[in-house]
């Protein structure tokens, strides 16, 4: 006889999210979310994304899976986590902005999800450049953005209520690891239901984008550089830069440039980067 198919209800700690819901609180005339798409299972949010872009998919078009088996961040890696133990989405945007400034999206997507975990979690949540969320050095979330034809996918995985046997990698962290034992207000249990976070996030997402597609993708004229350096762990640390072609800088990160680069010194010389793996060393004296 056959075994009766998993409940999606059988973890009580991790209801699924409704994809009746989320569209009812974010797809409005006028709103930057034109569909919310929430699949049990999938190899990889962008990728499906990729493929609707091609077949015309408007802007604003969010997929959400409850678990994903073939995710990946950035520079390829993998990207697990137990169904419905986090949140794994992506959205699609056209962005009416010259090319060489779409490059601040994937750094947009992250100040967003900062904020939105800052006001539901009341964590200290930082940006290591590019996009991912620490808390302390601890991973909290990855965002990777990609490009498909005039379209941009960004992908965000963040882990809301992963147990220490979970994590994928050894310095990972989630919301609900970082609030044990810190409190029992039950405000804070906000950070841990995955649909108010998503709608938040999604939220200022939107937010953000009005912003900087109305000053034309110029970052420092719609406060999107100075939001991000406010909340960038990065700016002032000295770094270790995985460069593509196994080189290797290390430095002293000095700024992010008007086009969202890492400015990096390195024995007198400076270095303008596009691209790398950023890992911080001590806290500057």
């Amino acid at each position: 006889m056959a075994e009766p198919p998993r409940s999606r209800y059988t973890d009580l700690d991790r209801p699924p999210l409704s994809q009746a819901a989320l569209t009812r609180a974010l797809v409005r005339p006028g709103g930057l979310w034109t569909g919310v798409t929430v699949v049990e299972r999938t190899g990889s949010t962008n990728a499906d994304l990729a493929r609707s872009a091609r077949a015309g998919a408007p802007e604003g078009t969010v997929l959400v899976a409850e678990a994903q088996f073939a995710g990946k961040g950035r520079l390829g890696r993998p990207w697990t986590a137990p169904p419905r133990s986090g949140l794994t989405f992506s959205a699609l945007f056209r962005p009416r902005v010259p090319v060489m400034r779409q490059g601040w999206l994937p750094l947009l997507f992250g100040v967003a999800a900062a904020s939105a975990v800052r006001r539901l979690a009341e964590l200290d949540v930082r940006l290591k450049w590019p996009n991912d969320l620490l808390v302390g050095e601890r991973k909290l979330a990855g965002i990777l953005a990609e490009r498909v034809d005039d379209a941009v996918i960004v992908g965000m995985g963040i882990n809301v209520s992963l147990r220490p046997g979970e994590l994928p990698v050894e310095r990972a962290t989630s919301i609900a690891i970082e609030l044990a034992g810190r409190t029992r207000h039950r405000e804070r249990t906000a950070g841990l239901d995955r649909d108010p976070l998503l709608r938040e996030i999604l939220r200022e997402v939107e937010t953000h984008y009005r912003d900087w597609t109305a000053a034309d993708g110029d970052a420092d004229l719609c406060g999107l550089r100075a939001a991000y350096l406010a909340a960038c762990a990065t700016v002032g640390r000295d770094v270790r830069v995985e460069l593509p072609g196994e080189r290797l800088l290390t430095g002293r990160a000095t700024g992010v440039d008007a086009g969202g680069h890492l400015q990096v010194t390195a024995e007198g010389k400076h270095y303008t980067l596009s691209a790398g793996d950023v890992v911080h060393a001590s806290l500057s004296p």
